[in-house]
């Protein structure tokens, strides 16, 4: 099995998620008592998050490739961004290490085209939802994305930052965030992008009319399926 770096911390509530998934999954595939190879770099997400809200992404980025290029010195064989919000600055970490990086926004596009659907909701940080770096990477998969208006990404936007990432699961929040959901339905979205990797710490398949696809659980998925493919000769 390859080992998978994970750049982690982004808030650290998802990344342990991740964790957990990705044992589980290769538990899963491998049976008895397998469990997944990888090693994580946990950065600091108060100051991320600073750095976010100032725009000032090139530093962000600068913090993030740093801690791809020590993961990959670590023995990382591929790299996940255990985040949507930071794909905003994959290219630039990508470019900082050989090893691949596993895109969130492709593998979340692939699950969704499998499902033969083509318009989608997308909920996220409102970088993630009103921004193109990912928006427009699942329309280059051919994708039609709406995203909540106004009102809806605000409340979305707030949930994350104010309790999910602190790991407050309010049930008045799910219901907020399923009222936002219908409206897309409504607009006709076919399926819901949960793409906030904390938001599946809130929103399940039972809370939406339509398919939801969770995207650190696909995110995962990618990851153990390339550390487990056989390697090419």
């Amino acid at each position: 099995m390859r080992t998978i770096g994970l750049l982690g911390g982004m808030s650290w509530e998802s990344t342990a998620e991740y964790y957990r998934l990705l044992n589980e999954l290769t538990r899963e595939r491998l049976g008895g008592l397998h469990s997944s190879k990888c090693v994580l770099y946990s950065v600091d997400f108060a100051e991320i998050e600073r750095l976010q809200v100032e725009g000032r992404w090139d530093e962000a980025a600068g913090i993030l490739a740093e801690a791809a290029k020590a993961l990959e010195a670590a023995g990382a064989d591929l790299l996940l961004i255990c985040t949507n919000t930071m794909h905003k600055v994959a290219d630039q970490v990508a470019a900082a290490t050989s090893v691949p990086l596993l895109h969130l926004a492709d593998t979340t596009a692939e699950a969704v085209r499998a499902h033969g659907l083509r318009r989608i909701g997308l909920l996220g940080t409102a970088f993630t939802m009103e921004q193109d770096f990912y928006r427009g990477r699942l329309a280059h998969h051919g994708l039609d994305v709406l995203v909540p208006d106004a009102a809806g990404r605000s409340t979305v936007h707030k949930v994350i930052y104010d309790e999910l990432c602190l790991g407050i699961v309010r049930e008045e929040s799910r219901a907020s965030f399923q009222a936002v959901i219908d409206d897309l339905v409504a607009a006709g979205a076919e399926g819901i992008v949960l793409g906030c990797t904390e938001i599946e710490l809130l929103i399940g398949p039972e809370h939406s009319p339509v398919p939801v696809f969770p995207t650190t659980r696909l995110h995962a998925e990618a990851a153990v399926n390339h550390a487990l493919a056989p390697v090419a000769t």
